[in-house]
Parts: C-alpha cells; sequence; structure tokens
C-alpha cells in the first residue's frame, strides 16, 4: 500500500498531489515569453538575454532544422557545456517536433559515436572548441547536419564576470558544418506548424544502466513536464527568482532544476558554462541568487574559500543537491553561515531527476528524504519482491509521473527494470535502501557494480573494457575508493604482461587512459599488481579488492593525504 506517513512532514501551504500543463515542453518558453518579453531569461557572464530574444532564438533554430529536413520524431543531440546554444537548441529542436538528445561533452570520439549510433540522431549542435571530436567521426553515423557555435556568440563585450579564457578563442575552421549564428540568421520563415502532444517523446537521455552499456531512457513531454513543475513549485520558485546553473544542464539535474523550473515561472538563469567558486560566488552576489541546486563537491568548495565569511550570500533562500549525501560538518557550517539547511534529494535519469526530496523546513542530512508529488516508492526485497516494512533494508522502487517509458530499442532491459506491485507498474532502482518510521528514505547501498566519481555514475567494466586496449594489459579490475570530496574515485589493479613489466609506469598509464575516457571516468588511480584475486571458477573478486582499499584507507587515510 502507498505510504503517507511523510504527509505530516510536507512543506506547509502545498499540496499532495499536482496539476500538469497539457502542452508541450517549450510552451513553457513561449508562455514566460509573452508574460515577461523584456526581462532577462539569461544572464551570461554579463550577457542579458531576453525572454523575447530567447525566443525568437527558438523559432529559427525550428525553422532552420526543419527547412534542413528534420520531422517529427528525429532525435537531434546537444553536444553542449552550459551555454545559451544548449537552452535555443534544447526548445528549437522540440519546437520542429523532433526529439532531444543531450550529451556529456567530456565523452571522447568513441564514447560520442556509441550513442550517436543508438540514437540514430540526424544532427548535432555544439561549439568549435569540442566541434574536431565530431568531425572526426561524423562520416560513420547518421548524422546529415552539424551546427557549430562560439561562446563569443552570446559572451558580452565587457563581462562582469570572469570569464575562463578557453572560452575566449576566436573562431575555428568547421569544414563543411553550418556556423551557429548565420544558419539561425538566414532563416526567416515560420517554424514548421506544432504536430506533438504531451505523449510524445521529447527527450533521450543516456544512463550507463546495470550493465555499463549506454540506454537511452524514453521521455516524453508530460514525464519531464511533471519534474519541471515539481521542482518550481517545491523550491518555491517565483518569477522574481534568480537560478545559479552550475550543474551541466546535459545531466537531468541541472536540466531540471536550473533550466527547466525557472524557466517554467518566468525567473531567470544566471549561466555559468565551467565551475570556479570565485565565479559563482561573485554571480551569487552581483544578481541576488535565490536558488541553488548544486552537487556536495561545490558547496565544499564554496565553503573552503578562504574568505567565505565576509561574502555576501544572504540573497539564497533554498539550496541543494543530489548525487551524493552531504557530509554533517559541512551541512552544519552551511547553517552557520547562511542559516540554510541543505536540501539533500534522489532522482536517475530514468526518472528525469528527483523523485524524493527533503521538506526545506524538516530536512535530515545524509537523507534522501520523502517521495515528491505523485511518487508511490517503496523498499522491496531483492530475493523475494516483497514490500518490506519500515527498518528494513531491500531495493527501492518507484512509481510515479516522472517514470521513463522504457528504454529505447531495448525491449528486454524495459521488461527487467520494472515490477507490478498491486496491480502498479514500479521502476526497479537498484539501490538499496531503508525508509524510517516518518517515511524518510536513506541509501544504504548499491545492488549493482557502480562508482559514484563526483555524482558522475561510472561502471567499472566500461572502464576495464578501455583499459583492456592498452597492450601492456594483461587483467585489470577497476573499483570505487572512497574520497572525501569526489565520493568516490576510479582505481585500476593491473597486471602487466610480463614483457612490459618494469617498462611503464602507473603515471604514463594514468595519462594514457585520460586520452580515452571522459574526465569523470579514466582512473586517477592505478596500482601495478602482480595477480588479481580470483573465484574457484576464475572470476575476479571486485569485492574483495573494494574491501581491500576500504581498510587501507582506514588505517592510512586517502591517497591525497599521503602525497
Amino acid at each position: 500500500m502507498k505510504n503517507t506517513v511523510h504527509f505530516k512532514f510536507w512543506p506547509a501551504r502545498v499540496p499532495y498531489e499536482l496539476d500538469y500543463p497539457q502542452v508541450p515542453l517549450f510552451e513553457f518558453l513561449e508562455t514566460s515569453a509573452r508574460r515577461y518579453p523584456d526581462k532577462p531569461a539569461v544572464i551570461y557572464y554579463g550577457k542579458k538575454i531576453s525572454y523575447r530574444e530567447m525566443w525568437d532564438a527558438v523559432e529559427r533554430t525550428a525553422a532552420a532544422l526543419y527547412g534542413l529536413g528534420v520531422r517529427k520524431g528525429d532525435r537531434v543531440a546537444l553536444y553542449l557545456q552550459n551555454t545559451p546554444h544548449f537552452i535555443i537548441g534544447y526548445f528549437g529542436i522540440m519546437r520542429a517536433n523532433a526529439v532531444v538528445v543531450p550529451i556529456n561533452p567530456m565523452l571522447t570520439e568513441h564514447e560520442l559515436k556509441v550513442l550517436l549510433d543508438d540514437s540514430g540522431a540526424v544532427a548535432l549542435i555544439t561549439t568549435s572548441d569540442i566541434y574536431g571530436r565530431v568531425q572526426k567521426i561524423q562520416a560513420e553515423t547518421s548524422l546529415r547536419e552539424v551546427f557549430v557555435g562560439e561562446y563569443s556568440d552570446y559572451l558580452p563585450e565587457r563581462p562582469e564576470l570572469p570569464v575562463p579564457e578557453a572560452m575566449l578563442n576566436k573562431a575555428a575552421l568547421i569544414g563543411s558544418a553550418k556556423r551557429w549564428l548565420e544558419t539561425l540568421n538566414s532563416y526567416q520563415a515560420a517554424p514548421p506548424p506544432v504536430e506533438v502532444t504531451v505523449d510524445d517523446m521529447s527527450m533521450l537521455p543516456y544512463t550507463s544502466g546495470s550493465t555499463g552499456v549506454p540506454k537511452g531512457c524514453i521521455h516524453t513531454h508530460a514525464t519531464v513536464i511533471s519534474n519541471a513543475v515539481s521542482s518550481a513549485v517545491w523550491h518555491n520558485m517565483v518569477s522574481s527568482g534568480k537560478a545559479l546553473a552550475t550543474l551541466p544542464f546535459f545531466h537531468v539535474t541541472g536540466l531540471i532544476h536550473s533550466l527547466l523550473a525557472p524557466i517554467y515561472v518566468g525567473g531567470t538563469i544566471v549561466l555559468l558554462t565551467r565551475w570556479d567558486r570565485e565565479t559563482a560566488i561573485s554571480a551569487i552576489e552581483k544578481y541576488g541568487v535565490t536558488v541553488w541546486t548544486n552537487i556536495t563537491t561545490m558547496v565544499i568548495d564554496v565553503l573552503n574559500h578562504p574568505d567565505i565569511a565576509n561574502r555576501n550570500l544572504s540573497s539564497l533562500m533554498i539550496m541543494g543537491g543530489g548525487g551524493a549525501p552531504l557530509p554533517v560538518a559541512v551541512g552544519q557550517k552551511l547553517y552557520e553561515l547562511t542559516g540554510l539547511r541543505y536540501l539533500e534529494g534522489y532522482g536517475m535519469t530514468e526518472t528525469i531527476s528527483q523523485t524524493h526530496f527533503n521538506p526545506p523546513d524538516r530536512a535530515k542530512l545524509q537523507c534522501i528524504g520523502i517521495p515528491d508529488f505523485g511518487v508511490d516508492a517503496r523498499i522491496i526485497d531483492l530475493d523475494t519482491g516483497k514490500e518490506l516494512p519500515p527498518g528494513k533494508e531491500g531495493e527501492l522502487v518507484i512509481n510515479g509521473p516522472e517514470v521513463m517509458k522504457g528504454y529505447w530499442n531495448r525491449p528486454l532491459d524495459t521488461e527487467e527494470a520494472f515490477i507490478e506491485l498491486e496491480g502498479k507498474k514500479f521502476l526497479r532502482t537498484g539501490d538499496i535502501c531503508s525508509m524510517d518510521e516518518e517515511g524518510y528514505f536513506y541509501i544504504i547501498d548499491r545492488s549493482k557494480r557502480m562508482i559514484n566519481a563526483a555524482g558522475f555514475k561510472v561502471w567499472p567494466t566500461e572502464v576495464e573494457g578501455v583499459l583492456y586496449q592498452h597492450p601492456a594489459v594483461a587483467e585489470v579490475c577497476v573499483v570505487g575508493v572512497s574520497d572525501p570530496v569526489r565520493v568516490e574515485n576510479v582505481k585500476a589493479f593491473v597486471v602487466l604482461r610480463q614483457d612490459y613489466q618494469g617498462k611503464l609506469t602507473e603515471k604514463e598509464f594514468i595519462n594514457w587512459a585520460k586520452d580515452k575516457m571522459a574526465a569523470y571516468r579514466y582512473p586517477r588511480i592505478v596500482e601495478f599488481v602482480d595477480s588479481l584475486p580470483k573465484s574457484g571458477t576464475g572470476k575476479i573478486q571486485w569485492r574483495q579488492l573494494q574491501q581491500m582499499e576500504k581498510e587501507r584507507i582506514a588505517r592510512e587515510g586517502y591517497y591525497w593525504m599521503n602525497k
């Protein structure tokens, strides 16, 4: 039976259920542009882009995509950092009746190609600093069109915040690709007629899933809308508010809380492309930021600023995030400095961000909170699938309006991802949780082999597959190593082939891996060993290695402390 004990601690003056707009998602921006045409939708290092300007660019993007052959249901990729190009491209793709495929801009050529091949994307929007990766593989993909922007397209002549040097590069050669602004300015025609409804697919974000193989999560306009509205209501967002966007938009947390929710209420997004604590603090002070969704590492970084006690963070009304628990000592320091309780939450790519929030006026640290609007969350026995009572540990399963429709072109994986309880379909999260007597949920462990590297999922088998490409590797096993800042680091135990022993250093191996994988994936720690522990059947015992690391840290401390 659906648990409602947490209703006792529900945010004041907020209903238990919400009614959601029955319109395509891009109408959030269109409506705010009608209501607040001259108000800044985005402040980008001092450049103010009004809602009217933003919507005009979205319609031009839709017209350009349609004019170049993009049709309803076609997938269009966004391979971008946090820039105005992303926001305009996101809504423009949907306004063209197409589907957004957000892709991590840290991915290498090979990793990018895997997602392009799986999604069948016909077009892609990127920036010149990473376009080279696209250029190398485009001929081997289904991409017909590539649009390349420059950070300077939207940077002000006189920035009000420090702009990273790498963003100030001059326009690069882009071959046959189309320049972003030139293309948008060349299309004066109206966008195509609206053909999509709330039940059509709007997004195809990718998650590694339990096997380490990337899987596209089918999200409709309705599933995304439910969480965007949920975030806005839970965080008391209003049109006069300002949201600091430091989490990447390609990731569901940043997308929902720092982009879609502010747009829905007609607020302003203070947008940063790269994380820098001084820039973030200055942005809060200068623009009066009211809402900041982040990750633990960002909070720790800001609180460690040597002059933080003298900085003005008084405009902040809500701070929270997910991806990793906030240490109690850090939460207390934040409260003493700002008077704010950090609001931890929980979500997945499969649920387009949150399913759980901590109530703003009754938050618990090291806790993912309570189920939010319309969510039925339960704990089940891993073996029997039976629901467990409070205090018992089992797998968290979820039913709610934000749950994906399934995995793209993977019917078997979709079937395995769900379980039926009392006639309702629940998503199996793979996370081991417990629920206390007040209805608050806690993450205990994972039933799947996954590393949490600063909020990013890293699947050891996927990393191992890349490391085995090195000719020196005879055997390898990747595990997560606890880290007080990044939550976990990726460590590789490597058995070298005999002819490479003594001829390769751990540092050289790490540098090789760094060129093969995204920055959050490659092993930061490598240890050459003579052999790996194995079972009687010859299977590498990764759990034994992980336990050895836990014991070593308890005995010797963290790696960075010993350098």
